[in-house]
């Protein structure tokens, strides 16, 4: 499964999940999302986990199973049989890692049959993760990752488009790989450890506008084992969650009762569909400032939000509304969620080149 594949599915509800499977990670990163660490115990827990993965089923599956934390490699063991109960289904699985292990010259045998078990693996690479991985170490593992046949992919991080290090690193990858492997590249908010120096997060729309939100498309099962329907780290961490965006908890549900929630909520489908400073309007809340993310985690807190979502978006008619808003954030496909969601002028490098040629092939269905 190659990354444009990957992410060309990002905007489909319940096409895919993430699992969270630690906190836990080697790294002290200073942008880290999560405020990961070592030290660090939340975990869902992996019988609740292999539980949840287990109840996938050939007809009603996600396509996507995204793995990770904190660092997922600490668990190699977990990561092998998620991924070997999700392929039963038919579901393919994506790892990202920090690669804590590159330091060392040669993979560890648990972290290298984990790592063959998957379907595509991304490396992280930023600044902050050079200053504890060299950039060397990582090529040389992403290297040796590619030799067995695993698509791989970088998961680059950077301040915004005039990042020198974005520049530099792109090239170096591009010289290293020869265009061969491709890179999603985003840039580093201020969620976890980066809440007091990065860019803020994004603003909210004027008061009315249609801005929908494809990141409420995937559910993420977060920390605790709850799971919910944004991968927005301040409300992933959120307690209570907002219960418009709460889907379940995987020690009480399978993967059916979380999908269908996730599909048929009337609120989730005009967030998808118009965006929640819309949705504010429309259901007659005042105005509010903060983020984007802000105005839709307090949508949960207004009963008329819900009447008015249900007015419009129940039924069939509401699925109908919601596919269509999928079809449009797919419509150009990768690169174009990218653009959207990620560092726009990096958005290509979503797409590896075919070999010997200039030209990027479609976002096709290898391992």
């Amino acid at each position: 499964m190659e990354l444009g594949e990957l992410v060309g599915r990002r905007p489909f509800p319940a096409a895919g999940v993430l699992l969270c499977l630690t906190r836990r990670c080697p790294l002290s990163c200073a942008h880290c999302s999560t405020g990961s660490s070592l030290t660090s115990r939340e975990e869902p827990g992996a019988d609740r986990l292999l539980r949840f993965v287990g109840s996938f089923t050939e007809e009603n599956r996600p396509d996507v199973v995204m793995l990770t934390g904190g660092e997922p490699l600490l668990l190699p063991s977990l990561v092998e049989r998620l991924s070997a109960r999700a392929r039963a289904a038919g579901s393919r699985t994506a790892l990202l890692s920090g690669m804590f292990f590159a330091r060392s010259r040669d993979i560890p045998a648990p972290l290298l049959r984990a790592i063959t078990g998957v379907d595509h693996f991304s490396a992280s690479l930023d600044a902050h993760h050079e200053r504890e991985i060299p950039r060397a170490d990582v090529f040389r593992a992403v290297h040796r990752v590619r030799e067995t046949g695993v698509a791989v992919s970088f998961h680059l991080t950077g301040t915004g488009a005039g990042d020198p290090y974005l520049a530099d690193v792109t090239r170096d990858i591009e010289k290293e790989f020869g265009g061969r492997v491709p890179s999603l590249v985003n840039e580093v908010r201020a969620f976890g450890r980066a809440a007091s120096w990065a860019a803020p997060a994004r603003t909210g729309p004027e008061a009315g506008a249609v801005s929908p939100c494809a990141m409420a498309a995937w559910p993420v099962v977060a920390f605790d084992g709850a799971v919910l329907a944004c991968c927005n780290q301040d409300t992933v961490d959120l307690r209570p969650a907002p219960a418009h965006l709460y889907l379940g908890h995987v020690a009480t549900d399978d993967w059916a009762s979380v999908r269908r929630r996730a599909l048929e909520s009337p609120v989730l489908r005009m967030i998808r569909t118009v965006g929640p400073a819309h949705l504010a309007a429309r259901s007659g809340l005042p105005p509010r400032g903060g983020s984007y993310c802000d105005g839709c985690r307090a949508l949960g807190s207004d009963g008329r939000v819900a009447a008015d979502a249900g007015s419009v978006a129940a039924g069939a008619p509401g699925a109908l509304l919601d596919l269509a808003a999928a079809h449009r954030g797919a419509a150009d496909g990768p690169v174009g969620v990218v653009r959207q969601h990620g560092c726009a002028p990096y958005a290509p490098l979503v797409l590896a080149r075919v070999p010997g040629t200039d030209t990027v092939p479609a976002a096709g269905g290898s391992r």
